[in-house]
């Protein structure tokens, strides 16, 4: 198969989709792999040793796209890339399509076969593609509102770890999913009082095995958001529903209560957000504040660490990318999980929520593709 690997044009996105040793995998198994000149430079990448790893490099994304068969990428695909896409080709990147009605409009204009990480699961019912940059993120949100709790920056002027004699920030974090406990572990190593909401019982007793009575917990309902919503310095937001929309779990009216220079760190931006006054923000332009509440809504919060991002990414992906490779979209007959990645198919859409959220027909995945 001829696997293509383009330069990511969104914003301040660094990372790629394969890595040399990754298409030295592919190159073994007798693929090939066509790099855009480029798509390793942010990460310290040549195209020397992408050629070295057995790679052929080309000049334009238009020439690779015309040339590959799978598209290998990272960040969902800009509109210009969409119009590059074809019937037949797979696409193997993130999508985020519930709150993204233009992407998955083009998507199924073009007829392609699209493979969403955040979609693939595992045999433990985890999210395997997604957990590597919900690991970065969540170590990242701490940083990032750390930052911006400083009064340079906006906000209230308080050090997350406090000082002796003074008490330290008070980080409340909804969601105890891999967001949440690599938040947990951050927030914790810097001092801070931290705080875990989550709605499952069992997940509050393995952050509580995991943590300790260092942490707190406590069962996520409305008046439990709102009380530690409302005594926080920052707030962190790790819910995710796997395709879906993130639910908006922190309301409006709740901003006016919360401390002015407070600080929300939205890492469920991806899919919504989680906080009713979100909207995606850039490196570039990261903050906004609504009712004297900074907000942190970087849609792709990685792409600021993009070493450690795309390295961790392709230890995850290689194997899914290594089937597709072998077999096509037969890959999706025999890995179960990586058919629950599908979420477009020749014009169909293969994924409830996505379907759900965007008003289209739900189509069943291994009936679309004719299994």
């Amino acid at each position: 198969m001829i696997v293509g690997v383009p330069r990511e044009i969104k914003v301040r996105e660094y990372r790629v989709g394969l890595v040399p040793a990754n298409v030295r995998e592919l190159a073994e198994r007798g693929h090939q792999v066509v790099v855009e000149t480029g798509a390793g430079e942010g990460i310290g990448v040549t195209d020397g040793d992408y050629e070295a790893a057995g790679a052929t490099i080309v000049r334009t994304a238009g020439e690779l796209f015309e040339k590959a068969e799978m598209i290998v990428k990272v960040k969902e695909p800009q509109a210009i890339e969409r119009k590059r896409l074809r019937r037949g080709q797979i696409l193997f990147t993130y999508l985020h399509l519930a709150p993204d009605p233009d992407q998955t409009r083009d998507l199924v204009d073009s007829g392609a076969t699209c493979v969403a990480y955040e979609t693939v699961t595992s045999d433990t019912g985890g999210l395997p593609l997604l957990a590597p940059m919900s690991e970065v993120a969540g170590r990242m949100s701490i940083q990032a509102g750390a930052y911006f709790l400083e009064k340079a920056h906006g906000g209230l002027g308080i050090l997350l770890g406090g000082v002796p004699g003074v008490d330290p920030a008070k980080v409340v974090i909804i969601g105890g999913g891999v967001v949440g406990r690599h938040a947990a572990a951050m927030a914790l190593g810097l001092g801070a009082e931290v705080w875990v909401l989550d709605r499952s019982v069992e997940v509050l007793r393995s952050v509580w095995r995991q943590f300790g009575s260092e942490l707190n917990t406590v069962f996520s309902t409305r008046d439990a958001i709102e009380k530690h919503c409302i005594s926080a310095d920052l707030v962190v937001g790790g819910v995710l529903v796997a395709g879906a929309a993130a639910p908006k779990l922190v309301r409006r009216d709740l901003l006016a209560r919360m401390k002015p220079g407070s600080v929300i760190v939205d890492v469920a931006i991806d899919q919504g957000g989680c906080f009713e006054t979100s909207r995606a923000t850039t490196h570039d332009d990261p903050t906004y504040v609504v009712d004297g509440v900074i907000h942190y809504c970087v849609a792709n919060m990685p792409g600021a660490v993009p070493r450690t991002s795309a390295f961790a990414l392709n230890n995850a992906t290689l194997p899914f990318v290594l089937a597709l490779a072998d077999k096509g979209v037969g890959a999706l007959r025999d890995d179960p999980h990586l058919l629950n990645g599908l979420n477009v198919h020749e014009g169909k859409i293969t994924n409830a929520p996505v379907a759900e959220a965007l008003g289209y027909t739900f189509h069943d995945p291994a009936k679309a593709l004719g299994f």
